[in-house]
């Protein structure tokens, strides 16, 4: 048995320690945003935040985490799916398949919290998520309208 606190909310679940974390939020948890992509933290699909760090949730044990360790999903991030990064991605066309984009809003919210500002090459290093339809320039642009949306809703 593992306690985890999950969106603010503490989760016992009945797992094996080795059991991946995506797998706990999804199918313990029944958190769907999160999504398994290649199983092996390369592609950024399964991205959650671990203690305000963007993390890849398919290569974390549960076993290596604590009850007071703070995940969240991306049903976490805002209490109305109306978080910054998320209109961000539909005012630029990001979405394609949508595939990643669960993953990408979680990569670039991180980054914000971060960096206020980020500059391009700020969010090419931060931006490791693989989009399959290949819209890299969309997905940078939309961090720069996320990043100027927060400090517009700041003033």
């Amino acid at each position: 048995m593992a306690t985890l606190n999950i969106n603010g909310k503490k989760r016992d679940v009945e797992v094996e320690a080795d059991t991946p974390l995506l797998w706990v939020i999804r199918e313990q948890v029944g958190l769907t945003g999160t999504k398994y992509g290649c199983g092996v933290a390369q592609c950024g699909a399964c991205s959650v935040h671990l203690n305000g760090q963007v993390v890849r949730s398919c290569s974390i044990p549960v076993g290596n985490l604590k009850a007071t360790d703070r995940i969240v999903t991306i049903e976490g991030l805002s209490r109305n799916a109306n978080h910054a990064v998320a209109e961000g991605l539909g005012g630029t066309d990001v979405p394609q398949c949508g595939y990643c984009q669960s993953g990408q809003i979680m990569a670039a919210a991180s980054l914000l919290a971060k960096n206020k500002q980020p500059s391009d090459a700020d969010i090419d290093a931060a931006m490791t998520n693989i989009c399959r339809c290949g819209t890299y320039q969309r997905i940078r642009a939309a961090v720069h309208r996320a990043a100027g949306m927060l400090a517009g809703r700041k003033a």
